[in-house]
């Protein structure tokens, strides 16, 4: 399991952790400049993301932080295979369709580590050395239940939909989206949209994860047919 982040201690006065001449922070890498994005991420959201909060986070100087990551796309970069890392691989001794179930289970687990970040991991594309093996990797666990070569690449774009779609509606999706000017209320949606009345208690929270399982298992039945057809 990920260790939690927490804010990095300030020894003394402003600046007493810098070297002496302006140069590098004594102990300054690029692991903690990117532990110190993920506060601020978590914290201020990606739009509060910048260079000058993490030169005030970890006591130095913006061209400091420039010696180990050169800009913030790179930055950004590193926070996306920061998130992809932390990815818990199933265990090998699985049963491949098994495998599979507990994969998908893990990339949600692995966006709700990095609720305020996952929008960006979802949307960035996974081409670092992290990312394109993560690809393989899940590429690979597909194959095994589906051997057809495009079988299991349209399968595996559908898991991706599926996963993507879902970790975004509860990590930053509708109810944490922009309202409407001047909404509707209760007394509006009770006498106009009775369907939608009825159902607005199977949308909440508590019901969330019998509904991701249901959508499991309805893409994972479908999979043997796929291979045997």
């Amino acid at each position: 399991m990920m260790r939690k982040i927490a804010p990095p201690r300030r020894r003394g006065p402003a600046g007493a952790a810098r070297r002496a001449g302006g140069g590098t922070p004594a102990g300054l890498s690029r692991e903690r400049i990117v532990e110190a994005g993920l506060a601020i991420v978590e914290a201020d959201g990606l739009s509060g993301l910048s260079t000058r909060k993490l030169g005030e986070r970890l006591d130095c100087e913006a061209m400091s932080i420039y010696h180990h990551v050169p800009s913030k796309h790179h930055l950004l970069d590193a926070l996306v295979d920061h998130a992809i890392a932390s990815f818990e691989w199933p265990a090998a001794e699985l049963p491949p369709l098994q495998r599979l179930r507990a994969a998908m289970y893990a990339y949600r687990a692995m966006a709700h580590r990095w609720p305020a970040l996952f929008p960006l991991v979802a949307l960035h594309r996974l081409n670092t050395p992290t990312g394109v093996r993560f690809i393989e990797g899940i590429l690979a666990l597909v194959q095994a239940v589906v051997p057809d070569a495009e079988l299991a690449a349209r399968h595996f774009r559908t898991l991706g939909y599926y996963l993507a779609g879902a970790a975004l509606d509860e990590t930053a999706g509708y109810a944490r989206g922009l309202s409407a000017a001047e909404p509707v209320d209760g007394a509006f949606i009770a006498r106009e949209c009775p369907r939608l009345a009825a159902a607005a208690r199977w949308f909440q929270r508590p019901e969330w994860d019998r509904t991701f399982d249901l959508g499991v298992d309805a893409l994972l039945q479908a999979l043997p047919r796929g291979a045997a057809a």
